[in-house]
């Protein structure tokens, strides 16, 4: 016989022992390069290509384990990060429901105190209460003139200075946008 039809035989010979290696062993737990070469090769030992053939696949088997080793590694590492990262998600919802209960105490606690010092300037003279309120910044000022009884507003900025009453009421203005 000629060379190349024995190589062809050598290695569809090698394919078939391989197949029979492959279903001899628990497929489903996968391949394993752990199995000696003379046992692939019972017969074929006097080829050359055969063992060379088989010789490869035992290092690919090899390097296959490896690397499904490393995948199921990095898959626990994923895992562990995914875990940390929960976690870390689940802290963070927690402190921004305990800081909203905070911001929410803090505005009622605020809205108290306006509420306070609107019931002061409600009592105010209207002249007293211009003063005081000119001094104010404005935003702050058109605020308290906007949630004071509508009355009592209107004789403050009637005793406020004419520049000064026209900027209070485009701030008071302005917020009432804002809010609607």
């Amino acid at each position: 016989m000629s060379k190349p039809v024995l190589i062809a035989t050598g290695l569809a010979l090698a394919a078939a022992v391989g197949l029979q290696a492959a279903r001899a062993l628990d497929v489903d737990a996968g391949l394993t390069a752990q199995a000696a070469p003379t046992a692939l090769l019972d017969g074929c030992g006097d080829v050359p290509e055969a063992v060379a053939l088989a010789d490869s696949l035992r290092l690919r088997g090899i390097a296959v384990d490896r690397a499904l080793a490393d995948l199921d590694r990095r898959k626990a590492e994923i895992a562990a990060a995914e875990a940390r990262l929960k976690t870390r998600l689940f802290q963070l919802r927690e402190a921004r429901a305990a800081m909203a209960g905070d911001t929410a105490a803090r505005r009622a606690g605020a809205d108290l105190g306006i509420e306070r010092l609107i019931s002061v300037y409600d009592a105010m003279k209207p002249a007293e209460a211009a003063t005081v309120l000119a001094a104010l910044p404005p935003d702050f000022a058109a605020e308290i003139l906007m949630r004071v009884q509508p009355e009592t507003g209107a004789r403050i900025i009637a005793a406020v200075d004419p520049g000064q009453a026209a900027i209070l009421t485009t701030h008071m203005g302005a917020r009432r946008l804002a809010t609607e």
